[in-house]
């Protein structure tokens, strides 16, 4: 049965606290092709100012750095953030915040804006306002990437609902420059208009 709310920072807290990794991003072969396949569409070779929004670990985090002049990862749980930072404590122009969002979203501008397995976590109305804030944020010519699990969920939205509600919230702004699909996830790369 699926969730009906939007998942709370204690949800997030609970569950690392059980597991320091809950869905083996730092060992997972499944988890190092999606890696893989985000970094190769991304439609430029270098970002001046990127969010990433749900960063649990920093295990993408620390190659997206690779790709920013400065990078804001966000999670909602503090736990995570703790492993993310020494993960990339190397990367100097990489910030970590705990934030949850939307209520919580970062002042600036971003030429990127990456959410990867988040969207299926908000309640409908939550992920309408999370796309505003997105859209208000995102720099001329920025880039939004989406990369989400398509099976089932019992989270408030599968990733499908989830990613096709929040493509419809930013039609007036931005266009879907890609939208590719994979065994298990989708991934999808808007583009403002």
């Amino acid at each position: 049965m699926r969730e009906k709310a939007t998942m709370s920072r204690a949800y997030f807290e609970k569950l690392y606290a059980s597991n320091p990794d809950p869905w083996n991003f730092a060992c997972s072969a499944y988890e190092k092709e999606k890696y893989r396949k985000t970094l190769a569409a991304l439609p430029r070779s270098r970002y001046a100012a990127a969010l990433e929004i749900g960063c649990s670990i920093g295990v993408l985090t620390r190659d997206l750095a690779a790709r920013c002049d400065r990078l804001l990862a966000l999670d909602a749980a503090a736990t995570p953030l703790e492993q993310a930072r020494r993960r990339c404590a190397g990367f100097t122009h990489v910030r970590f915040e705990q934030r949850t969002v939307p209520g919580q979203w970062p002042a600036g501008t971003f030429d990127l804006i990456l959410l990867s397995e988040v969207l299926y976590y908000f309640r409908l109305d939550d992920l309408h306002r999370l796309a505003s804030e997105a859209s208000e944020s995102l720099a001329q010519r920025g880039d939004c990437v989406l990369v989400h699990w398509t099976g089932e969920t019992n989270y408030p939205l599968s990733g499908d609902e989830a990613v096709d509600a929040f493509i419809w919230a930013m039609r007036e702004t931005m266009i879907l420059a890609r939208g590719d699909r994979y065994p298990n996830f989708r991934l999808d790369v808007l583009r403002r208009r």
